[in-house]
């Protein structure tokens, strides 16, 4: 098994074993036992499981990043114009004239907070799309070495048949000569 594993590597991969980096490592231990490489990493994710925290910000990144989102802001913010510089002004109790201060602050508050969460969020689907081009780096090396090692068996298949097409191709002429021997 080992001596397979070595074959496939150095014949194959144009590397000792011992010096192949993880991946390539685990695709020569695949090709070896023959088990496949390719696996659903949506369900065979990590061992880990999100913590309340990630799962948070994965939810808000998904809404922030929402025309819902964008629909509810826009409506709360002309809400908030409307209501300062139209109906509270009118009656001399707007909270929040024109140029609009506390509105700014509060503003400032949610891209103060929601721009860390939805990093945070990104930097988790950077983890996940890193492991997917790991994972398809790996099939896809599989896939490569399994197709040399078909051309391979096609190749000494062909030179077997060229063999025997040789051997009784030389029969044959045994036989031709043999053949004329007698005759003459």
């Amino acid at each position: 098994m080992t001596t397979r594993k070595h074959h496939i590597a150095e014949g194959l991969m144009g590397a000792q074993y011992e010096a192949m980096d993880e991946h390539m490592q685990r695709v020569a231990r695949h090709m070896t036992e023959r088990h496949p490489v390719s696996r659903n990493l949506a369900v065979h994710h990590t061992h880990e499981t999100p913590s309340r925290g990630q799962r948070a910000a994965d939810a808000m990144a998904r809404f922030g990043g929402s025309w819902s989102f964008i629909f509810i802001f826009v409506l709360i913010l002309v809400s908030w114009v409307i209501l300062n510089s139209v109906i509270l002004l009118h009656y001399d109790r707007a909270f929040d004239p024109y140029p609009y201060i506390l509105l700014n602050l509060f503003l400032s508050m949610l891209a103060s907070i929601q721009a860390p969460i939805i990093l945070m969020s990104q930097n988790r689907q950077s983890e996940v799309d890193r492991r997917q081009a790991e994972h398809d780096y790996e099939v896809n090396l599989k896939a490569e070495l399994e197709i040399l090692l078909l051309h391979e068996k096609l190749d000494g298949l062909r030179e077997q048949q060229w063999q025997e097409l040789i051997q009784l191709q030389q029969q044959q002429i045994n036989l031709l000569e043999k053949l004329l021997a007698e005759k003459n």
